[in-house]
């Protein structure tokens, strides 16, 4: 076998040079001593690419598939729930909602504020404190717990700027959502949402956690979706968005028109 290598290169001096070495045939290159590479493993490696990102494209849409049909998602027993609270009318809208919710059946549950955002945690302090009072201490099994997290976005932030401070909220989402891992995600406009929707889309196209992501748009728009509200649309990424007027569910087909929550 080395002898017809040999002959073949004495033959071929112009071209780049083959030999086998084993079962794979190896390019040598013209002025390289030692310098050569496996042609044989090109394709394979092509090959398995092609196939990771082919099934991994298919799970997204088994998941954005799944996730059209949020209510058949949902078990029966009590569901562990992620409120996520914005600022001013934000949070009064959120806390009017949870009020009409079966505690019962979204428990444990865990509110998430912006860092900046000590209002709103303590009004669902307050809405905690004052469930506790209404039902009892014994009937509600755990206790809430309230977390804080970089806002992806302030108010007023000009969108460059705000990449920076996307990409670190999105870091400290993850490292919440690894610990929370919430059956259950709950919010309505604020830019603290997008991060933990987007880790949490991922964990599910992962086949870590399965959180059903609603989110309930702001009585206040009422021509448009917001920017998270946009973003969770047009990415796929929310389970079911409510709409509180009936022309922007016109306007955007796959909302739900709820009415007005407040």
């Amino acid at each position: 076998m080395h002898q017809v290598s040999s002959l073949l290169i004495k033959l071929i001096p112009f071209y780049p040079r083959y030999f086998w070495s084993g079962s794979c045939v190896h390019l040598i290159m013209e002025k390289g001593n030692g310098c050569c590479f496996s042609i044989m493993t090109m394709p394979n490696l092509i090959v398995v690419l092609i196939a990771i990102i082919v099934i991994f494209v298919i799970r997204i849409l088994f998941v954005i598939h799944q996730s059209r049909k949020p209510l058949h998602n949902l078990p029966p027993k009590a569901v562990s729930t992620l409120i996520v609270l914005g600022s001013g009318g934000h949070t009064a809208e959120m806390i009017n909602l949870i009020r009409v919710l079966q505690m019962e059946r979204f428990t444990p549950r865990v509110y998430v504020v912006a860092s900046t955002d000590n209002m709103s945690l303590q009004k669902a302090q307050v809405l905690e404190a004052s469930m506790v009072d209404q039902a009892g201490p014994d009937k509600l099994k755990e206790k809430a717990q309230f977390m804080q997290i970089y806002r992806s976005r302030e108010v007023g932030q000009s969108y460059l700027t705000s990449i920076w401070t996307t990409l670190v909220a999105l870091v400290h989402a993850l490292l919440l959502m690894i610990k929370i891992r919430p059956q259950v995600i709950l919010c309505n406009g604020p830019g603290t949402c997008f991060p933990l929707c987007v880790i949490a889309f991922v964990f599910k196209v992962l086949g870590i956690r399965w959180s059903s992501i609603f989110y309930v748009e702001s009585i206040a728009r009422v021509k448009r979706l917001s920017l998270s509200g946009l973003l969770l649309y047009k990415l796929h990424i929310a389970d079911l968005i409510f709409v509180q007027w009936p022309h922007l569910q016109k306007k955007y087909p796959r909302t739900l028109y709820v009415g007005c929550l407040m």
